[in-house]
Formats: C-alpha cells, structure tokens, sequence
C-alpha cells in the first residue's frame, strides 16, 4: 500500500493535474509531486480535505491500496427475484439515502415489524422526479426507502405506502466496501451492468409493479457488501429465487 499512489489514483480518477488539486489544497505543485512519490506525508488537516475531495473514506485513504480493483466487484448473474411486499417511504433532501433509511429503520420498530422479523431487510433507489430547481437551486434529491414485509404481516402503524414487486428478473452485482468510495463504486456498478445486458441482447423494460433498480446493503463477515439490481427483461428460467438468497 502507499498513500501516494492512493492520491494519484484519485487525483486522476476525478481528471485533476498535479496543478488543479494544487490549488484546490492550498499547496505548490511540488508539494503534491512529493505527496505522490511518498517523499512527505501530508498533515492531517490536508488528509481531512483530500478525503472530503476525493469523497473517500479517511482509513481508506491511509491504509488500503485503493489501485487494486480486483476483488470489488462480483460476476454480473441473472436470477429470476420472487415477488415480495414491501413498506415505502420517499424523502426528498440534501442527504435523501440517509434521512429515507433513518425513517424506514424507526417505522419498523413502531409498527411491529422488527419484532416479527429482527432481521429486517432494507433496499433503497433514487427517486427521479425531482425538478431541475430543486436540484440546482436547493440541493435536493431523493431516494426510495424500503423495508421487505412478510405476506401476513399487518401494522395499523401509519406513515408509509405499502407496494409489492411482482416475479422478475433482475441482472444483480455485489460491490465490497461500496462506501469507501460511494461516488466511484456504485456508480461504477450500474454501468458494469448496463454493460453486461447490452452485451447480451437483454432489454431494460420498465413493467408495472416492478422496480427497475434498487440496493440492498448488508455486512457479513465485518464486511460490508451491497448487491445491485437492475431489472432484466427476456430471461427464462424456471426457478424464482428470494432476492435475499
């Protein structure tokens, strides 16, 4: 591992010259060389700000070789995904993904939900119809919370709208670590995916009651995982399997 190389990498994932991030630290050009060729460590107050920059986990900055790509991503597979029911909940704001999932966490302690299942599965997709002003003049955004309900699960708990997402097939990739560059993995993602269905002649066809995207996160072993899920349209199997398998 070298810090070094973890700066260049992202100065050059994010297309800056040594100049560029230079003046966006405050620095000489020399200074960044010397950042890159690890002859100086730079303070933790510039760590700080190249972390923020860079929109990459501190940790990782220092300690992780944030080059080797092997091992992020999974295959790309295709699985025919059960129907399932699930409680909804959009929220529209500067931080939408956190604000949704907070919510949908504290609806399924007050409506039971995390009693019958203490396990609760939670997926998320951004929500589109957001206007161009609220984007640019407000930052705004938003985002789809979602907690998967049993069939006979029933709360007369308020506050959410209540969807089922029919049988369908879904072109699924897992990201490991996807927060220790949310911006460059997950992103990263979805365009693998598109790839992979355009690659094999599948279509992405938006169906009534099926989600054309969506994220589930999860940790397993310490690790966190997400699996990424793009509806595909044209598979035949079969076999319907639970997303969760």
């Amino acid at each position: 591992m070298s810090l070094g190389n973890n700066i260049c990498y992202l100065r050059k994932q994010k297309k800056l010259t040594q100049e560029q991030l230079a003046d966006r630290m405050h620095v000489t050009r020399q200074t960044v060389s010397r950042w890159e060729s690890d002859e100086v460590v730079p303070e933790l107050d510039r760590l700080v700000e190249l972390s923020e920059l860079f929109a990459c986990k501190l940790d990782a900055l220092v300690k992780e070789d944030l080059t080797d790509q092997s091992g992020i991503y999974s295959e790309i597979r295709v699985k025919r995904i059960a129907p399932f029911k699930m409680a909804t909940y959009v929220i529209i704001s500067p931080d939408p993904e956190n604000d949704a999932i907070g919510y949908m966490e504290r609806w399924a302690k007050s409506s039971g939900l995390k009693e019958v299942c203490p396990d609760v599965k939670l997926i998320g997709w951004d929500f589109p119809f957001v206007s161009q002003e609220q984007q640019n003049r407000f930052g705004l955004h938003g985002y789809v919370a979602a907690c998967v309900i049993p069939d006979d699960f029933k709360t007369d708990c308020p506050g959410t709208t209540f969807l089922e997402n029919r049988e369908a097939d879904y072109a699924v990739i897992t990201i490991r670590e996807p927060f220790i560059q949310p911006f460059e993995r997950i992103p990263k993602a979805y365009k693998l995916i598109m790839e992979y269905l355009q690659a094999n002649n599948f279509k992405e066809r938006q169906q009534e009651n099926v989600i054309s995207c969506f994220e589930y996160e999860y940790r397993k072993n310490d690790i966190t995982y997400m699996d990424v899920f793009i509806h595909a349209d044209g598979v035949t199997k079969a076999d319907a399997f639970s997303m969760f398998n």
